[in-house]
């Protein structure tokens, strides 16, 4: 597995070329653009500036990964739903035009107002759309286990089965919810199926086991990438040396 970084938060301020600079010194391989940050790489973009983007990516050591949308399905108007899908689909011509891998999209929520089978069948049809969406232009679509109820994993692992497409899949997010007695691999087995992309936090917190959740990638095999998701910091290039050598003593096998 390799490791990358979200722009949320710690490269937040920063444009592309000091994004490209700074992740190459610090030993990153990969970035995630979230989108309303400084790099500017949204869906407005007209296409000689994304053919700019591409190009300098191609000629960096850093992986355009992803992007980093707010697209979410959960809402029970059809027409949000449907607002949602058409931003989705403009995030995917994006990564297309730019050479990412893929589009993160979440869940936010489960509407106490209607069923929670409907809720996950909504969410579930509009990932299956914007994975035939996807499919056409070589574009992933990653669902972020997110939000108070839809992080459940359980829940997700339904709205992955309503889906039902291969360019579809999840984006691990390193929930308190995944622990389970102290251990997260009941969640990581669940969820392995469809495991695409992987946000990781403060690898300093203990409550959280790393090491377990590194040890189980390892095993089952996962090649993706990593991406730091962390606060902002004030030292944000010192910041990045230091998760750095972390993440690698962590993802060491153990002797």
């Amino acid at each position: 597995m390799k490791l990358g970084a979200v722009t949320y938060n710690v490269l937040k301020d920063w444009d592309v070329e000091t994004i490209i600079k700074n992740l190459e010194a610090a030993g990153f391989e990969g970035v995630e653009l979230r989108t309303g940050h400084k790099h500017g790489v949204e869906i407005t973009l007209p296409a000689d500036e994304r053919e700019k983007v591409r190009k300098r990516f191609e000629r960096s050591k850093i992986r355009l990964v992803s992007f980093g949308s707010t697209c979410e399905f959960h809402s029970p108007d059809p027409a949000v739903r449907r607002k949602n899908v058409e931003d989705g689909k403009r995030f995917i011509e994006l990564a297309h035009d730019t050479g990412a891998w893929g589009v993160k999209v979440r869940p936010n929520g489960l509407p106490k107002e209607v069923p929670v089978e409907t809720t996950v069948k909504n969410i579930g049809e509009c990932l299956r759309e914007l994975g035939e969406y996807g499919a056409g232009r070589g574009v992933e679509v990653w669902m972020e286990v997110h939000g108070s109820a839809t992080s459940n994993p359980r829940v997700c692992a339904d709205i992955m089965k309503v889906a039902r497409h291969e360019q579809v899949g999840l984006c691990w997010n390193s929930n308190p919810g995944d622990i389970v007695n102290g251990s997260v691999r009941q969640s990581f087995q669940l969820l392995r199926p469809w495991l695409k992309s992987a946000h990781i936090n403060e690898l300093s917190r203990p409550a959280y086991p790393w090491r377990e959740l590194f040890t189980l990638m390892r095993e089952s095999k996962y090649d993706r990438y990593t991406l730091c998701e962390c606060p902002e910091s004030k030292e944000p290039e010192r910041f990045l040396t230091y998760y750095k050598a972390l993440w690698t003593e962590l993802t060491r096998p153990c002797a």
